[in-house]
Order: C-alpha cells, then sequence, then structure tokens
C-alpha cells in the first residue's frame, strides 16, 4: 500500500450499529483512519469531498440505498472507490454494482481479510482515481482561459483538421488560425498534438461533427 493511499479514511456507511462497530475496529487494528455514518443521507451531510478513501457501503438501508449513493458519487465525479457489503444475496444487485465500478461485492458475514484485502486494494484505487480526477480538473481549468474562437480551433485541430481546413471551416484566413492555434497551445501548456488530444479527452472537449 502506498504511503498516498495510507493518509485516505475509510467510511462505513451501514444502518446496522453493530456492523459499524466490528468494521471500525477491524480498520483501526490495522491502523487505518476510519468514520462511521448510519446512513446515506448522513454520510451525504457530513462527507468533505476534499478528504481521500473508500466507501465501505451497505447495499440495502432505509431511505437511500448504496446504489443510489453510488449514482451520485458517480454524477458528481467523487474519485471514492466503493466496497459493497450485503445480507442478501442479490447477484444482479451486485452485477449491477460492479459494473458501475465497485472495487467489490462481499456478503455478510465475511472475514476479516476479506474486506481487508478488498479495502487495501480500493485504497491503491482511491489514489489512481485522485491522480486522475487532479488531472481532468487541471485541463478544465486551462480550458476555461481559452476565448470562444481559441476554443472552436481546439477542437477542430484534436479533431485532426489541418490549419487550412480549420480556416475554411470557420470563414478565416490560415494564418489567423495558426495564432489562434499557437495560442491555446501555450495556455493549455501542450508542446505537442498528442499532448493537445490528451488534455481534450481529460476535459472533454469534442469537435464538431460537421465536415
Amino acid at each position: 500500500m502506498t504511503a498516498g493511499a495510507q493518509r485516505g479514511v475509510i467510511f462505513v456507511v451501514d444502518d446496522d450499529a453493530g456492523v459499524r462497530q466490528m468494521i471500525s475496529r477491524m480498520v483501526r487494528s490495522v491502523g487505518l483512519r476510519v468514520e462511521t455514518y448510519a446512513s446515506v443521507q448522513e454520510f451525504l451531510d457530513l462527507y468533505d469531498h476534499r478528504q481521500t478513501g473508500c466507501l465501505v457501503l451497505d447495499v440495502r438501508m432505509p431511505g437511500q440505498s448504496g446504489l443510489d449513493l453510488q449514482e451520485r458519487l458517480a454524477a458528481s465525479e467523487v474519485p471514492l472507490p466503493i466496497i459493497f457489503i450485503t445480507g442478501h444475496g442479490d447477484i444482479a444487485m451486485g452485477v449491477r454494482a460492479m459494473k458501475r465500478g465497485a472495487v467489490d461485492f462481499i456478503e455478510k458475514p465475511f472475514q476479516d481479510q476479506v474486506l481487508l484485502d478488498a479495502i487495501h486494494a480500493a485504497l491503491t484505487r482511491a489514489t489512481e482515481m485522485h491522480d486522475a480526477a487532479q488531472a481532468r480538473d487541471d485541463a478544465r481549468q486551462r480550458l476555461a482561459t481559452l476565448t470562444p474562437r481559441e476554443r472552436e480551433v481546439f477542437a477542430l485541430v484534436v479533431d485532426g483538421l489541418a490549419n487550412k481546413q480549420i480556416a475554411a471551416r470557420l470563414g478565416t484566413a490560415e494564418q489567423t488560425i495558426k495564432m489562434h492555434r499557437g495560442r491555446l497551445m501555450r495556455k493549455m501548456d501542450a508542446d505537442s498534438l498528442p499532448a493537445l488530444v490528451r488534455l481534450a479527452q481529460l476535459a472533454g472537449v469534442s469537435a464538431n461533427p460537421r465536415r
């Protein structure tokens, strides 16, 4: 486990107080930080998005379910990997959770080591997700510095069009496109076309599909 992973918090969300206490003791016994919540809403009310770590999440709870929380976190692009635990052998639910990116789906009762192994894997993924989210945010911040015309040129450049083609598409001179291209490359801090394409992917930039 990396140093970054060790700094993460294990967030346990389960309506069963006994389960919360048991997992909390287990996690603390291996030197990891843990916070517990009795419901999805309690977690949402108190969770600070700047915190990294992973979720140990019950599937079925009164009110919002664990799957509901997974969907909300994904929609908000929160880099928090999830381990689902359940007392019900619902295979379809497990498949749904895993397809949506869950690290594991563990049935109660479970052996301590099974959950701890899943937690270590989730913390490793958390570090990777956090790094990816930071790169995405950085790319979006750079994108926000471009003018509307530079964004148009950016999208067409990463779509593979040459300066002459872009000029024809936008109804301007090729020299003007070269100027815009140079400026946007500097603003995006890209030293090559592949680097610019990578930043476009991170920032969610796509070209106008018309040819």
